[in-house]
């Protein structure tokens, strides 16, 4: 299914009062000062190695051009594929890597990369000599080694790596990978013109709600691609480049490797396909292979998932979450519904973790059980693991200390609601056991004593730290935690008396030091400089305010520089997207920090603040529903009352004017945009980027909502800002990417609501991007945006009549 634009650039459609035009337009770009900020080329991205002793330098890639973002597309089975090198769109890539010895601090240059490389997939060999990546070219994704002792580069073998399904590649040995490569296939299947029958779809009576995907499969010429694309042969593969073939081609969901390396898990996925979910509840067959490919144990073959019963809480029926034991050579583990899946069912547990280990003769064990819904389970190197348990409905967490040897519960170590962020203890600091597989990182003596970092939320905002947690006593000792006006983040930690964090303040780009804990002496690492010399005094505060029902909100709140209270009221751009909670103690925590350095996206709102705008960004938009109440029972008067707050706080203040305040946001944020013009009066304009404006095109439930359009069909009215389009005369301009795949915001949805606006003599403008997804790509879309936004605010804010 190739996806073809009807338009060379863009349709833009505008309807001001009784006047509707139609404009063909060329790329445009937004001004200077917006530009600006956009071009400017960030510092790296880092990744470091296990045993802490180098760091990757990576090298961010430039926004792709519209000629990149225009290449044949597929659409197959929630996926979108590029068929001219067998890689599915969307995912993270460099454009280059330096290595950093962390002893000397001497930056390395990596010589031998290819040309123009888009890097992903970046991996350490075992004894880290050897830094294993993917590089994907217009023909082909490719393999290739970095020899950390000379820094050179060099591909590995002359075939392709399918990568659409992702972990194509990794490490058997030091010195050879297991991939998944492009078999001989020929040329891809051609479809038909003329139609050989139908298409048909039938349901006998049995319960079968889906919420709504794109790029689903639509007929069997579908069929044929998807199984030509996906398919792919499992390979070993030596850093000569000799090849090896393993096992038969087949559609490969995933592969791993045990912790001793003698064995294969390998999931692939089966026929019937469905034309109503996506690949990832199609059926798939589990094996355990042997180094050879054969196999050796059938494990479980699950069923097609379309009739997955509703709810945040419900999951598939029957097995579930197979993974290797990080604590030994090879056992495999996996969740039991023991519910049905059905998170309305009573039952005193909901899942068990059931345990097989090699040479998988015997029957599988049961580990452990759990009353709420099973999360995982985090290994230590012996004795202990950590058991995770949640339940969304009432947003609760717990965490429990269990033995390793046979899954009884010792002490459960948290248990909370997942809103209280001032109580989150933390993620778990790993280190790698004698498998080379990540355990929780322990003090020294038997007794559990663990490491967590954390964002550290807070009264005064996020003060990331580093704790010591005895989990048998509950001591908790703090050995680092960020203070004053920086923002200082642990991101590794040896247990050796040293830490390494970023540093970063308003005004200090982010940089790595390495910091002794008991002096706190820190040593810079990085010295990268701030890419937005423009930027410097513009003034950044973190707000706090109440909501009239005593809600505290937080917000971020940008003013130009140099501007001071005398210079009069400024106009405000407001960008939010709403968040459901279940408790107001919850909702009113402060959030984020006011010391971080601000990085300006594409998506950003901020710009507009080196255009003599006030920028309240992030503003708090909580939904709260407490006890049995749900939040979206009162989703407008209290998404009103948020922004009320928020502009009679700014005005009481004296910094903005509140007759020129713009909203916006981006997806559900522009939804909230789209309700707040409906409901309210409060604003000169809003910008409304890639939303969903009728709940009822998406009745099987939508952000937080589990409950269906006919459960709740009053309240799937009442939050479409298409039910009110007759209400709507705030200028309003709307932007959508033509290919938007997200679940939920189909183009149509602005089509439908600019036309309903328009219909009832609204101000409004539509503006479709060819190629674009949910999230824009194309240099010349992102530009074009920026100048679409700047074009309604200068017009209908800044300067309103």
């Amino acid at each position: 299914m190739h996806k073809i634009s009807l338009l060379p650039l863009f349709l833009v459609v505008s309807g001001v009062f009784q006047s509707q035009a139609q404009e063909n337009l060329t790329y445009q770009k937004p001004p200077a000062e917006i530009l600006e900020l956009l071009e400017a080329k960030n510092t790296p991205a880092v990744q470091f190695n296990r045993q802490g002793d180098k760091m990757l330098l990576l090298e961010r890639p430039d926004f792709i051009t519209i000629e990149d973002a225009a290449q044949p597309i597929i659409g197959l089975a929630g996926l979108r594929i590029n068929p001219s090198n067998s890689t599915s769109i969307g995912g993270v890539s460099y454009a280059g890597i330096q290595l950093q010895d962390l002893k000397s601090n001497e930056v390395h240059d990596i010589t031998g990369l290819p040309t123009n490389p888009r890097i992903s997939n970046l991996q350490f060999n075992a004894d880290e000599t050897k830094l294993a990546f993917l590089n994907a070219a217009t023909d082909g994704v490719s393999l290739w080694v970095i020899d950390l002792a000379t820094y050179q580069a060099q591909r590995v073998g002359d075939f392709f790596v399918n990568d659409i399904m992702g972990a194509s590649a990794f490490w058997k040995d030091n010195s050879s990978l297991y991939v998944l490569r492009i078999p001989e296939r020929g040329a891809a299947p051609t479809a038909s013109l003329t139609p050989t029958g139908p298409v048909v779809q039938e349901n006998l009576g049995k319960a079968a709600p889906s919420r709504t995907y794109q790029n689903l499969l639509r007929n069997e010429s579908d069929v044929r691609l998807f199984d030509y694309y996906l398919q792919a042969q499992l390979a070993e593969v030596q850093l000569d480049g000799q090849v090896k073939d393993i096992a038969a081609p087949a559609i490969y969901r995933n592969v791993s490797k045990s912790p001793d390396g003698k064995y294969l898990m390998a999931t692939t996925i089966k026929k019937p396909y469905s034309y109503l979910v996506s690949v990832g509840s199609f059926p798939y067959q589990i094996d355990i292979l042997d180094q050879s490919g054969a196999v050796v144990k059938a494990l479980y073959t699950a069923p097609l998932a379309e009739s997955v019963p509703l709810g945040f809480d419900s999951t598939v029926p029957g097995y579930r979450s197979f993974a290797w034991r990080a604590d030994q050579p090879a056992t495999v583990y996996w969740a039991n519904a023991l519910d049905e899946g059905n998170s309305r069912t009573e039952v005193p547990f909901r899942d068990e973790v059931l345990q097989l280990a090699a040479p998988f003769t015997a029957a599988p064990v049961q580990f452990a059980k759990t009353t709420l819904r099973y999360g995982g389970i985090t290994w230590f190197a012996n004795d202990y693991a950590v058991l995770s348990e949640r339940w969304r409905a009432n947003r609760r967490v717990k965490n429990s200390l269990i033995s390793s040897k046979d899954g009884q519960e010792i002490k459960v170590i948290e248990e909370r609601s997942s809103e209280d962020a001032y109580a989150d203890p933390g993620r778990f600091v790993l280190t790698d056991n004698d498998f080379h597989r990540s355990v929780i990182l322990t003090d020294k003596g038997k007794t559990p004593i663990v490491f967590t970092t954390s964002d550290g939320a807070s009264p005064e905002g996020d003060r990331p730290f580093l704790l010591k947690w005895n989990l048998m006593s509950g001591q908790k000792d703090t050995l680092f935690r960020s203070r004053g006006e920086w923002y200082e983040s642990p991101v590794s930690f040896k247990n050796d008396g040293t830490l390494i964090i970023s540093r970063e303040s308003q005004t200090e780009v982010p940089n790595y030091q390495r910091v002794a804990l008991k002096s706190r002496k820190m040593t810079p690492i990085t010295h990268f400089t701030n890419p937005y010399p423009s930027f410097e005094g513009v003034q950044k505060q973190q707000l706090s305010y109440p909501r009239k029902d005593g809600l505290n909100l937080t917000g971020t709140l940008y003013l130009p520089k140099g501007y001071q209270k005398s210079d009069g009221p400024l106009p405000l751009l407001m960008w939010a997207y709403p968040r459901e909670f279940k408790t107001a103690d919850a909702a009113s925590q402060v959030k984020g920090s006011p010391y971080r350095f601000t990085r300006i996206s594409w998506g950003s709102p901020i710009y507009w603040v080196n255009r003599g705008y006030a920028i309240l960004d992030n503003a708090d938009m909580p939904i709260v529903g407490e006890g049995t109440a749900e939040p979206n029972d009162t989703f407008v008067p209290q998404l009103q009352a948020n922004a009320e707050a928020a502009i009679n706080y700014l005005s009481d203040a004296g910094y903005v004017d509140r007759k020129r305040v713009g909203v916006g946001g981006h997806s559900y944020g522009a939804f909230m945009t789209a309700n707040l013009l409906a409901h309210t009066d409060l604003f000169a304009a809003g910008l409304a980027r890639s939303g969903a404006y009728n709940r009822t095109f998406t009745p099987f439930g939508f952000q937080a909502e589990e409950r269906t359009y006919w459960q709740a069909p009053e309240v799937y009215k009442t939050m479409s800002p298409f039910s009110y389009a007759d209400k709507i005369k705030t200028p309003i301009l709307f932007i959508h990417g033509m290919d938007d795949e997200n679940s939920g915001t189909f183009p149509i949805q602005s089509e439908r609501f600019y036309n309903a606006i328009k219909g009832h003599g609204g101000t409004t403008r539509l503006v479709f991007l060819p190629k674009e997804f949910h999230g824009y790509r194309a240099k010349e879309s992102i530009m074009h945006t920026l100048w679409e936004m700047d074009q309604w605010l200068e017009k209908y804010v800044k300067n309103k009549k």
